[in-house]
């Protein structure tokens, strides 16, 4: 936790970033959020050992387009503490789509921390090319190539970064996946197989920072998330995310990711067993 001193000394200093960003002028400044000129100069001086008002906080949040948590330290990023991302429509062929792009920036900056992962359907990182190809090949405005692309970059991330990742998935999701049941109805047997065979072969090499836990859908749930160690959490909603980077909203979605991990009925490296069992269904 950051002390008081510290929660001032970097008020004054981004402070002084969104003026610089925002204004042409201290006093430009000081009327747009509607203070006086002695009492900002009084706030940006190195022998000011107060943070101002919470009024005074708010007007300078809202003028700026900051999140208070940024102005006082609590959060490391310099927006809104909830942002929206929709995923572009309109995606280039050469070029990842806008939110792609997005999720690899996060990831790497949440290099050297533990990130906790809820999947979709598989792990991103986890997924064969068929798979890839199976699950987006429809969508014609979206380039399976390049979804391929980002998972590659994930596990090459995971590979190099030394980073943890949890990964929390309902074991109905997985035995569903692996019997071709639901989306995964029209999927022939050997590619279920083959992406078998792809995750037990990955969660062994990359165990013990790669961690997979899966939990009884009967008793939890939730939706698709990633929270990027204490630099922000994304909920995935289906076209668009919702983007937590205040320290509050990254606590609480950690503290649904641990439930989930107490909750869980089979503890890595379990997971690989139960993989194993469900490929050797296959083949019987």
């Amino acid at each position: 936790m950051l002390t008081k001193q510290q929660m001032v000394e970097t008020f004054r200093t981004r402070l002084t970033e969104v003026i610089e960003r925002t204004a042409r002028s201290r006093l430009a400044f000081a009327e747009r959020v509607g203070m006086d000129r002695s009492t900002l100069s009084q706030l940006l001086s190195p022998d000011n050992d107060r943070l101002p008002r919470a009024e005074t906080l708010a007007a300078i949040a809202h003028v700026a387009h900051v999140s208070i948590d940024w102005l006082i330290g609590l959060s490391q990023e310099g927006q809104l503490a909830t942002d929206v991302l929709e995923q572009s429509v309109q995606i280039e062929p050469t070029g990842p789509s806008p939110a792609d792009a997005r999720l690899a920036r996060w990831h790497a900056e949440a290099a050297g921390y533990k990130v906790r992962y809820v999947p979709t359907t598989l792990p991103d990182l986890l997924k064969t090319d068929r798979i890839v190809d199976y699950e987006y090949g429809r969508f014609a405005t979206i380039d399976p190539g390049q979804n391929l692309e980002q998972a590659q970059a994930k596990l090459e991330q995971q590979r190099r970064s030394g980073s943890d990742l949890e990964i929390c998935s309902s074991v109905q999701g997985i035995r569903g996946f692996a019997r071709g049941e639901g989306i995964w109805r029209d999927l022939d047997v050997e590619a279920r197989h083959e992406q078998l065979a792809r995750m037990i072969e990955l969660c062994d090499e990359l165990y013990p920072a790669l961690r997979w836990f899966l939990y009884d859908s009967k008793n939890r749930y939730s939706a698709p998330l990633t929270v990027f160690g204490p630099k922000r959490a994304a909920i995935y909603l289906g076209q668009m995310y919702f983007v937590f980077n205040g320290s509050e909203h990254i606590r609480y979605l950690t503290k649904h990711f641990d439930d989930l991990i107490r909750a869980a009925i089979v503890q890595p490296p379990a997971t690989i067993d139960l993989l194993r069992e469900l490929q050797a269904e296959l083949v019987t």
